[in-house]
Formats: C-alpha cells, sequence, structure tokens
C-alpha cells in the first residue's frame, strides 16, 4: 500500500498499532469553548460493529428527520433515525458493478480486520433535496433521483477517470465541490487503472468539471475533507497529514489564495453557524477551531483495547436534529453523538 493510500484513511490504516485506552473527554484549551459546547455534555454511542462508517448527512423529515451516512466496507448507506431504528436506505451504494476482485482500496479497520473499501463516502443534499454520493469504487459522483435513479454528475476530468471520490460539499447555489482520492481502486496509487496521476479537488458547474487544487505540484499535499464557511466566501480543503487550506471563493465559485488555516487536518470537516470549524484528526479527535484559526478545543472520543479491538477512529461528522445542534459522528466501526449550543451549518434544500 502507497503512502498517500494509507495517509487517506490515516487512522484506519493505523488500526494495527495498538491504542492505549482512554475514555471520552472533552479538552478545554479557551475559555470560548464554553459558549460552543457544555463542559458536560455527554457522548452517546448509537451503533457499533460497523466496517467504516463516513460521510454523515442529516435529511429534514417532518418536524425532526433522519441520519444518513456510508459504511465504505459494507456497500451500503444506512439510515438511523431518532427513535434509533437503523435500516440499509440503499444497497450498492458505492459499487454498483461485479468484479469485486479489482475494485476498492484495501485497508485495516475493526482493530485487526482487512477491508476492502467500496462503498459510498460523502454525502450531501441538493436544493431539492435529493442525495449526492461520491461512489468511490464507481470512481463518479452520483446523485440519487426521487425514483431511485442515479444520475452521474461527474466521472472524469479532461477524459481521464476519477480515482475514487472522497467528500464533498454543495454551495447554495449549487455548485459542488468534491475531493478525490485513490480509494476507488485495488492498489491504490499502484494500481494499472489509475489514469488520473495526481489527487485534486474538484467544481462541478453547470455540467462543467473544473480542476481547483491538488497535489499535482506538491506530492504529499493530497485533498480529503473539504468544507464551506458559513458566508461561503471560504473553501476549507485538507491538504496531505496535518495541514488545512483556507481558500476564497471567487464570483465565479472557483477559489484562489490558499493559505494554511491549521496544522491538522486529514479527514471529514463541518462547520457551525459562527464560522467555527470542526476537524476530525489524529485520528481519534474533533478539534473546534475559531474562524480566525484559534484552537479552542478537542472532543477526543473513547478508545477501548478490550478484544476483539475495534477501531474507533473519528472519520466525518454532520450536524442534525431539528434545531441543528446535535453533531454526529462517524468513527470507523462506531457512530456517536453529542449536543452542542451553537447550530450547526447543513445543506440547505429549497423553501
Amino acid at each position: 500500500m502507497t503512502r498517500l493510500a494509507c495517509a487517506v484513511f490515516l487512522a484506519c490504516v493505523a488500526s494495527a498499532q495498538t491504542p492505549v485506552e482512554r475514555p471520552f473527554r472533552i479538552v478545554r484549551l479557551d475559555p470560548a469553548l464554553d459558549e460552543i459546547i457544555a463542559p458536560d455534555a455527554k457522548l452517546e454511542t448509537l451503533g457499533e460493529h460497523f466496517g467504516l462508517t463516513e460521510g454523515p448527512v442529516w435529511v429534514p423529515e417532518g418536524r425532526s428527520g433522519y441520519l444518513l451516512f456510508s459504511d465504505c466496507a459494507a456497500n451500503v448507506i444506512y439510515k438511523w433515525t431518532p427513535a434509533g431504528a437503523l435500516s440499509v436506505f440503499l444497497e450498492n451504494s458505492g459499487y454498483t458493478g461485479k468484479d469485486l476482485l479489482n475494485v476498492g482500496q484495501q485497508t485495516i479497520t475493526g482493530g485487526r480486520v482487512a477491508i476492502v473499501l467500496i462503498g459510498s463516502n460523502g454525502l450531501t443534499l441538493d436544493s431539492e433535496g435529493r442525495l449526492i454520493i461520491t461512489a468511490m469504487a464507481d470512481r463518479n459522483v452520483v446523485r440519487l433521483e426521487k425514483d431511485g435513479a442515479r444520475t452521474v454528475l461527474a466521472d472524469r476530468y479532461q477524459g481521464k477517470r476519477f480515482s475514487g471520490p472522497n467528500d464533498l460539499v454543495m454551495k447554495s447555489d449549487g455548485a459542488l465541490y468534491f475531493t478525490d482520492s485513490v480509494n476507488g481502486m485495488r492498489g491504490g496509487g499502484e494500481s494499472p487503472a489509475r489514469e488520473l496521476p495526481f489527487n485534486g479537488f474538484y467544481l462541478v458547474k453547470d455540467g462543467k468539471v473544473t480542476l481547483l487544487g491538488g497535489d499535482r505540484d506538491q506530492p504529499g499535499e493530497f485533498p480529503n475533507g473539504i468544507a464551506l464557511s458559513p458566508d461561503e466566501k471560504h473553501l476549507y480543503v485538507t491538504a496531505g497529514f496535518r495541514k488545512t487550506l483556507r481558500y476564497d471563493v471567487l464570483p465565479d465559485d472557483t477559489v484562489a489564495n490558499p493559505k494554511t488555516f491549521l496544522e491538522a487536518g486529514i479527514d471529514g470537516m463541518k462547520v457551525d453557524g459562527k464560522g467555527n470549524l470542526y476537524s476530525t484528526v489524529q485520528g481519534s479527535e474533533i478539534w473546534i477551531t475559531s474562524p480566525e484559526g484559534k484552537h479552542l478545543g478537542t472532543i477526543q472520543v473513547p478508545q477501548i483495547t478490550q478484544e476483539p479491538r475495534p477501531r474507533i477512529v473519528t472519520t466525518n461528522l454532520a450536524f442534525g436534529d431539528a434545531d441543528g445542534k446535535t453533531l454526529y459522528i462517524t468513527a470507523c466501526t462506531h457512530l456517536f453523538r453529542i449536543r452542542t449550543k451553537i447550530a450547526g451549518v447543513r445543506p440547505h434544500p429549497a423553501g
């Protein structure tokens, strides 16, 4: 497995390392954290024994709604309701073919279990409430129509297939941003099926795919997590192992002026209504950072060493519930939630 492939799912690949037993805790680094999350906030476990959970999104419905999230190993999107019911929302979410021997990156999760990542990853909603999916092993970005049909929004750049779309975010005007990884191919970056020799992040607008950045000229700074600021004036993109860049969003929805916002990163990110950034970093932590780039505090998810050892690794986040003040956390084998004091930014269907 290449260094790049390891990094894209760094924490789960690191499962071969023995974790140190540790309970959940909130680490307060600045008094401002108390305005974001209560010191005595509780972490609830909503599910466990998954393959590798990713890409959560809250879908509003009626007075509340429900959570959708990917299991990259099971090749399904699950639906979790506030009543605690868990069901399969979509089968074959990331790979719709039959050649299981030559697709999907292999990694290690579940503490000791080798798995293949063939399922969907990032999820979001468009203005009509339709689900947008990064289908890693199908190597495309698709929209799930109301009748269940799938419409391909992007599968190539300049005629060459993507390697494994990873995470995504949609702007209120319909512009879609997503990152591309090597996780759609067996062998990752070494796969003979690879057509694009770099990992990039892209804009899809009016049917056109535009490359915005990536590691073509900066080896090792591959994009993974991606998020927009509440005012949509900035785009956050993780770059490599421990860096998050912030770009200015231009009137035509392209980006410019990248600056290092945070010396941490790797995977999923979300923002709240005040512009605070919530980042999954260092495998088992969520950093909360002010819009000015100050690290205010950390949510540390528990680490369990009892056998058979789970691998509890934060991968992505979503704000949900009717008030938008519940932070849902995908963490490889687990799904958690915790209450916050500030509502998060969520996909905004029209109306």
